[in-house]
């Protein structure tokens, strides 16, 4: 897009588009917006569907009723220069370099940033879109806390015993004491973890009262049960699913190169491999790194955001962008708000000996949690504070595309 000055004079607009204002998309927007916005030529655009940040991080204590900071995209996007539009985004056409906003608005891109995330998957099991909650969202997590304030006894039953649903189960456990809460799975709670802290974090449950069922598969949800692979049908007054995630189709219909899960390959300074004017980030992209695809966590998302600025910074200066390299470090996971097991980590997420336990465990998960936003408002005033991550060393050896 070209532009005339009073001085007669045109400059073209490098118009950049961020999707999703999560983890990544904001990492990706302070990053960028700070700094370019003293260059006329370079416009950087939010678009999220609200205007309030979601903490997915603190979703399971929505879910009980705890009240949570509300934290505002546009005004700490005030000061970068970056432009904030609210809406649902309803096509991407990765051609033409638009992308539809609400089904009646029509935004322009010369290079697009990809951050949509993820969700719940509602749509593999049969039921579960119309018997069961997700944490999808503050919206969501505040309609299971109504549902479980007035619930006043019976079964909550989590399916899924990944983190999410460990959290969610400990959460409900303590905040609940009345229900019976029960955790289904098909891997034990903290499988990857180390056998003392795998030990820990089962006791924790035990005594929150959770009744943990590995080895399980829920195959479908009924207004009162949950039903498993084997027959056996579970009895549930309310279901809160957590199992498996899938990311929005708008990629693959966009005509972008797409993994087997939806999400868009990229190459290593995270370009679509079929579209290298756009940018994949968190959930939402296939990264892969020496140790194999990363996964989505909040750990690696923020990285993926600020790489994705600083390449873009680096392409408009005419320079190449650096190879993505990311390791992952710990895998906190609280129990309730007095207690947490940290489990730490090599670069390719396999567990070290090390491990954290109790209140000290609980205040560091609560630290990594609370992180985000401040990081965000450092990013403003310093940029490069953002641009620190463990790099993995040997588990993400350096290689150009191509190569």
């Amino acid at each position: 897009m070209s532009e005339q000055h009073e001085t007669g004079t045109v400059t073209t607009t490098h118009r950049v588009l961020i999707l999703g204002a999560g983890y990544s998309g904001m990492s990706a927007a302070v990053q960028l917006a700070t700094r370019v916005k003293r260059r006329e030529d370079v416009r950087v655009t939010v678009v999220n569907a609200q205007e309030r940040f979601t903490e997915r991080l603190r979703l399971h204590m929505t879910a009980t009723g705890q009240q949570l900071a509300e934290l505002s995209i546009p005004e700490l996007l005030e000061g970068t220069g970056a432009q904030f539009v609210r809406g649902w985004v309803t096509a991407v056409d990765a051609d033409a370099r638009t992308v539809r906003i609400d089904d009646d608005r029509v935004l322009h891109y010369d290079t697009l940033v990809y951050g949509l995330g993820s969700v719940a998957d509602t749509t593999a099991v049969p039921g579960v879109d119309d018997h069961a909650y997700t944490l999808n969202s503050p919206q969501d997590a505040e309609v299971l806390a109504d549902r479980l304030a007035r619930l006043g006894s019976g079964t909550a039953v989590i399916v899924g015993s990944g983190l999410t649903g460990i959290e969610s189960a400990a959460e409900i456990a303590e905040r609940h004491p009345e229900l019976n809460v029960v955790l289904l799975g098909r891997d034990e709670p903290g499988a990857a973890m180390t056998p003392k802290a795998r030990r820990y974090l089962q006791s924790a449950l035990d005594r929150l009262g959770v009744r943990v069922r590995s080895g399980v598969e829920a195959v479908k949800a009924l207004p009162g049960s949950v039903e498993l692979a084997d027959g056996e049908s579970v009895a549930a007054d309310v279901v809160l699913w957590t199992s498996g995630t899938r990311v929005s189709p708008l990629a693959a219909a966009a005509g972008l190169a797409v993994d087997e899960h939806g999400r868009i390959v990229t190459d290593t300074a995270l370009r679509s491999v079929s579209h290298p004017d756009v940018y994949a980030i968190g959930d939402a992209a296939a990264i892969r790194q020496g140790y194999g695809v990363m996964h989505g966590t909040c750990q690696g998302g923020m990285p993926t955001g600020v790489h994705a600025a600083v390449s873009i910074v680096r392409t408009l200066k005419g320079k190449r962008p650096k190879p993505f390299r990311f390791g992952y470090y710990h895998t906190p996971v609280s129990l309730g708000r007095h207690d947490a097991v940290v489990q730490f980590t090599r670069p390719d997420d396999s567990p070290r000996r090390i491990h954290l336990t109790g209140r000290m465990a609980a205040r560091y998960k609560e630290t990594v949690t609370a992180s985000p936003w401040p990081t965000f408002g450092r990013m403003k005033k310093m940029p490069a504070s953002g641009a620190f991550w463990p790099h993995g060393g040997r588990f993400t050896p350096v290689a150009e595309d191509g190569e």
